[in-house]
């Protein structure tokens, strides 16, 4: 492993660049080239993360009171630093987690359209005003910060994610302590650099790196702690929501999914071919909206495929830092081990093994975790490939009689984040919108992403707490006061009974 001459990072806490009191330190490896370290980091544990939430709860009462358009200032601030930084950033995106050169130059600017819009509604906090029922009185509402709250990241999106989160918590007025992913701090390293030199005050916002265990049991379990904002995976969601409901905490937990494309047969097979490989192996289908499943109407199953395969194997494999490249490797080792476990689940599963399959291990492939974009077809949909997640270059492909049939199949599984499907038929189109069961909805486009105005979650297993991103993200971060103000000159008559 080459550590030689490695930068040895910290965390950021109370306005400082601290060690972890454990002493120990980790390294992350380039997942192109599994040797190279791209760097060191905090092991931190409790006692760390306890005192980044006593940063951020000194810190709280000014950040709080700061007006709304003052605070929106630093973000404006960040706005212009991240896009002075933004291929330094996108570079060490792809460096650290893998992803092609150009995924992560627009994730980097994700994460620019979401720091502005947040800024912008430091002028737009509002609450309402409505008649009241009594004589002289003025009934009306406020927005107030949650207070300390704790930001838990994956790794796949190590820019866009925690700003979908940092930013509308910070327009709001809380006080934050940021958990990224253990496999990718050096990305959130560079975005409290961004809000350092923004000026943003001492305590706001702190980040502590180090495994997930310690340190999110931590932010849980303290009662300074208001809210929790986390994105991951089922399993952890569904705890974390647990323990914090017991504690009285607000919680939003975005999870997993197992997206599918309907394709009908009158659709425009060019644009959905399109929008299916990319939606499949862009970002080696490392993206909790990546297009998992393609449901294809009988009579264009077989030209479907063919030219699936067709269009999939022209896909070239290689470093994400390659501008060519469109298909990059997994995120490391663990995730390329289960990639591989789920290929051959498949097979074992009877399903068959259209394209590729195999890690790719000859010459420069063996320096990193490469596996080729993989197409199963004749799939069930009780087979696990079928309704499980796997987070890598793998697509599923099932046959349906007829849009009903396809829409069975698309709400068979656990997971309701983000839908598909191609069709010229409006009347079709909107049966399929106002019956499938996720959270997110697209028509004669991919299963990927969204804007950052409009809200982001799922249903079922994708998701639980209120949605990320939108007017719904401002919600999550606030709680709503309701003022009563009677302005009358003398006593009421009457006592009111409610």
């Amino acid at each position: 492993m080459t550590t030689t001459g490695v930068t040895t990072h910290k965390n950021f806490i109370g306005g400082k660049w601290v060690e972890s009191v454990s002493g120990r330190t980790y390294q992350v490896y380039n997942p192109a080239h599994k040797t190279e370290s791209v760097g060191g980091f905090q092991t931190s544990n409790a006692d760390d993360a306890l005192t980044a939430v006593a940063a951020a709860k000194d810190a709280l009462n000014d950040w709080a009171n700061t007006p709304a358009p003052a605070r929106a200032g630093f973000l404006f601030r960040a706005l212009e630093i991240m896009g002075r930084r933004a291929d330094e950033i996108a570079q060490t995106i792809t460096i650290e987690e893998g992803k092609p050169i150009g995924d992560a130059r627009g994730e980097v600017r994700r994460a620019m359209n979401i720091i502005e819009y947040a800024a912008g509604e430091g002028r737009r906090m509002f609450g309402y005003t409505t008649p009241s029922e009594l004589p002289n009185t003025v009934a009306y509402t406020i927005k107030r910060p949650l207070g300390v709250v704790g930001i838990i990241t994956p790794w796949n999106f190590p820019i866009a994610i925690p700003t979908w989160k940092i930013a509308p918590a910070l327009i709001c007025g809380n006080a934050l302590v940021f958990k990224p992913a253990s496999s990718t701090p050096l990305s959130a390293i560079k975005l409290m650099e961004v809000f350092e030199e923004a000026g943003l005050p001492p305590g706001v916002l702190n980040l502590v790196t180090g495994p997930g265990g310690q340190v999110g049991n931590a932010l849980v379990e303290s009662p300074d702690v208001k809210g929790i904002s986390f994105t991951g995976s089922t399993e952890i969601g569904t705890e974390l929501y647990g323990n914090g409901a017991k504690l009285l905490k607000k919680v939003q937990a975005e999870m997993g999914g197992k997206n599918a494309v309907i394709l009908l047969a009158d659709a425009d097979m060019d644009k959905a071919l399109g929008g299916i490989v990319q939606g499949a192996f862009g970002s080696t289908g490392q993206r909790c909206t990546a297009t998992s499943r393609v449901i294809v109407e009988e009579s264009v199953y077989d030209e479907f495929v063919n030219d699936l395969i067709d269009r999939t194997s022209k896909l070239k494999v290689g470093d994400g830092i390659d501008p060519s490249v469109d298909v990059s490797p997994l995120c490391g080792q663990g995730q390329y081990d289960k990639v591989l476990e789920y290929i051959g689940v498949g097979a074992e599963e009877g399903a068959n093994l259209a394209y590729g399959g195999h890690g790719l291990i000859e010459g420069d492939y063996g320096e990193g975790f490469y596996i080729e974009p993989t197409v199963f077809t004749d799939v069930s949909p009780d087979m696990r490939i079928a309704r499980e997640e796997i987070f890598g270059p793998v697509l599923t492909v099932f046959k349906a009689r007829d849009l009903e049939d396809a829409i069975r199949i698309s709400n068979s599984v656990d997971f309701g984040l983000s839908s598909s499907v191609y069709t010229r038929d409006l009347t079709r189109a909107f049966e399929y919108i106002n019956t499938v069961e996720t959270g997110m909805v697209h028509v004669n486009a991919p299963t990927l992403g969204g804007e950052v105005h409009l809200p982001f979650g799922g249903l079922k297993a994708s998701g639980v707490g209120q949605r990320e991103q939108g007017t719904e993200a401002f919600d999550f971060f606030t709680e709503t006061i309701t003022v009563y103000i009677d302005h009358a000159a003398a006593a009421r008559q009457q006592a009111r009974f409610i």
